[in-house]
């Protein structure tokens, strides 16, 4: 989930109406006739002026006719969140993991000064991350669930593009707890990372 406008792309002597939609890291256009995806680091070089955004790559520079977003899309290109970031996750936040976290994950939470407790425990827990691999992890689904409280959130990670497991699954395993689905991430070049929350009227 990012921003969405509707927009004109252009490149020398092509014009094309559509929408744009800045995710975490890559720029995507879905037009009528044209259909673009441009990751962060294939881009060169980006600027904004009088409503536009210039992005050159290796093969040329497409215009965007974003609007007054486009000098706020470019400081969000030039300096993206980390992955801790977009988590929600900040020095102090207290973190449950649950599952097979990855090394470098669990590396950046401690960078960030962030509370880890990978065990029961009986502190309020203001962040749980519940790593599974097939439709069978979301058995912990349940048990994770329990954990929450207020405003807290789960995160499930699971692989992408895989049929071990789908989002149609994982979206459905929260809400069977009675958990609402409100965010989701690029976790890593092989996951996604959807968050759940209990819904506000329920807290």
């Amino acid at each position: 989930m990012g921003n969405e406008v509707k927009c004109v792309a252009r490149v020398p002597g092509k014009r094309w109406q559509g929408k744009a939609l800045l995710e975490t890291d890559q720029l995507i256009f879905r037009g009528t006739e044209c259909r673009l995806k441009i990751l962060f680091g294939e881009m060169r070089r980006v600027t904004a002026a009088d409503g536009e955004l210039h992005i050159r790559t290796k093969d040329g520079t497409t215009v965007f006719e974003v609007g007054q977003v486009a000098e706020k899309w470019r400081d969000k290109i030039l300096h993206p969140k980390s992955r801790v970031e977009k988590l929600g996750v900040k020095a102090g936040t207290r973190v449950l993991l649950l599952g097979r976290a990855e090394t470098a994950f669990v590396a950046e939470l401690r960078k960030s000064g962030a509370d880890i407790e990978s065990g029961p425990g009986s502190r309020e827990i203001q962040l749980v991350f519940l790593f599974v691999e097939d439709e069978r992890g979301l058995d912990g689904v349940p048990g994770a669930a329990k954990r929450l409280a207020g405003a807290a959130g789960l995160w499930i990670a699971y692989p992408k593009g895989r049929k071990e497991i789908t989002e149609v699954e994982v979206i459905n395993a929260g809400r069977k707890v009675g958990l609402k689905d409100v965010k989701v991430v690029g976790f890593s070049p092989t996951h996604t990372a959807l968050k759940f929350v209990i819904p506000v009227d329920q807290r």
